[in-house]
């Protein structure tokens, strides 16, 4: 690895202006952790605010529903309305809530109405599994058989979404869009503004999976004309392992009825009064379901205090620069044929989202393998993907440099050659 591109690493973080906010994250000893796409790590300020949770817990039981600093009652609205800056919400139109997959089937089950010849809901073929097993499912509670009306868009090169060939596939048979914001795989950024636009020219509601770009790339949902979305927080957002998800309803929708009633969806004034007809809160709370997991949902307080400290502007301005760092140290390297490594994300800044996902036809699960025995922390995704995810917060340049110069000696020292071909239950 040339000598001048350590250098600018060097230099890139002495001139770092997020490189205070490191020292706020628990690191794990002696590791290079590049994963911050599938769990981000614990900040300090997260671990506080779950002790205080637990201790109002402790101390005023069921009064802390009132009473605690950040009464609990109210607790998923105001981390829903702190949280819209991040993805360009208004007030009332984000909700902490539910997990993803149960939002998806909730957003879906609310928009999908099909009639007349307007019975296909159009998504990708390379959105994440469980996205598409929600869809199916709800073309299936319509009654309706999901190999004839999920349509997917098919990938040119099996790494990237062309958005032009999405737009040509809204046609009028298609009742709904549900899309992914980031390709979980390749880390391309689709152009959500467009595909908006696309999609209510031929009067198709358009909702976006965003788990991959919450927290690591600003959005304008509502100036954008989102109609629905979800994401999770436990990713680029830092709210520890199964933390609680984000549902967004633009303001123009909030008076449809859910296709999941649930009581904390109730109107918030009258929810105890236990009455048998389903009256929903207009705003995203409409869409609540069950009680919050209260000390589950605790870290992303801290953590929340964090994002909007550093600012998302900032973080994606890091992000960039650090995955551009990564993709200019792969160049540099010697990259032989006999390596057969290849870049599946998108070069541009503007197609590009949080990670870069790195391909080899038969060996990327143990180069992982072999970057996780050197202290590297990435994440594989079959059949051949390895994905290297630096986080603005807490990674550094150095860390990615060190990450690019570990791929080329595994490489050179054929070092995988000594790991196990058999996956683990989680890469």
């Amino acid at each position: 690895m040339p000598k001048h591109l350590k250098e600018l690493a060097a230099k890139l973080d002495r001139e770092d202006p997020l490189a205070p906010f490191r020292n706020r994250f628990y690191i794990p000893k002696d590791t290079i952790y590049v994963d911050g796409n599938s769990l981000g790590l614990l900040s300090v300020d997260a671990e506080q605010s779950m002790l205080r949770v637990l201790d109002e817990w402790k101390t005023l039981a069921i009064k802390g529903w009132l009473e605690a600093k950040h009464p609990w009652f109210h607790f998923a609205e105001e981390i829903g309305n702190r949280a819209a800056e991040l993805v360009g919400a208004g007030r009332d139109e984000l909700i902490f809530t539910g997990t993803t997959t149960v939002n998806i089937h909730s957003l879906i089950s609310t928009f999908y109405h099909p009639s007349g010849k307007r019975t296909k809901i159009l998504a990708d073929e390379l959105n994440f599994p469980s996205d598409l097993y929600a869809i199916k499912s709800q073309i299936k509670q319509k009654g309706l058989d999901p190999e004839r009306e999920l349509v997917l868009v098919r990938s040119k090169n099996g790494h990237t979404i062309d958005e032009d060939d999405i737009a040509g596939m809204m046609d009028d048979q298609v009742a709904l869009t549900w899309l992914p914001s980031v390709l979980y795989s390749s880390g391309q950024l689709l152009d959500m503004a467009f595909l908006c636009r696309e999609a209510h020219s031929k009067g198709i509601p358009i909702g976006f999976d965003c788990s991959h770009s919450a927290g690591a790339i600003p959005h304008d949902f509502s100036r954008w004309g989102v109609d629905f979305a979800t994401f999770c927080s436990y990713k680029y957002l830092n709210g520890g392992p199964g933390c609680t998800a984000f549902l967004y309803i633009n303001k123009k929708h909030v008076e449809k009825e859910p296709g999941m009633a649930g009581w904390f969806g109730y109107v918030k004034n009258r929810q105890f009064d236990m009455l048998p007809d389903f009256e929903h809160a207009h705003s995203a709370g409409g869409w609540q379901i069950s009680s919050p997991g209260i000390l589950g949902s605790s870290a992303m307080e801290g953590s929340l205090n964090i994002l909007l400290e550093a600012g998302i502007e900032n973080i994606r301005k890091k992000s960039l620069q650090l995955t551009g760092f990564f993709l200019e140290l792969f160049e540099s390297m010697h990259n032989k044929p006999e390596y057969r490594l290849s870049v599946a994300t998108p070069a541009e800044d503007h197609r590009r989202g949080g990670h870069v996902a790195l391909t080899h036809p038969t060996e990327a699960l143990r180069i992982c393998e072999a970057m996780k025995a050197r202290g590297i922390v990435p994440d594989f995704r079959t059949p051949a993907i390895i994905r290297i995810a630096p986080a603005a917060l807490y990674n550094t340049f150095e860390e990615v440099y060190q990450v690019a110069r570990a791929i080329e000696e595994i490489m050179n020292n054929k070092e995988y050659l000594r790991f196990d071909t058999q996956r683990k239950d989680i890469s």
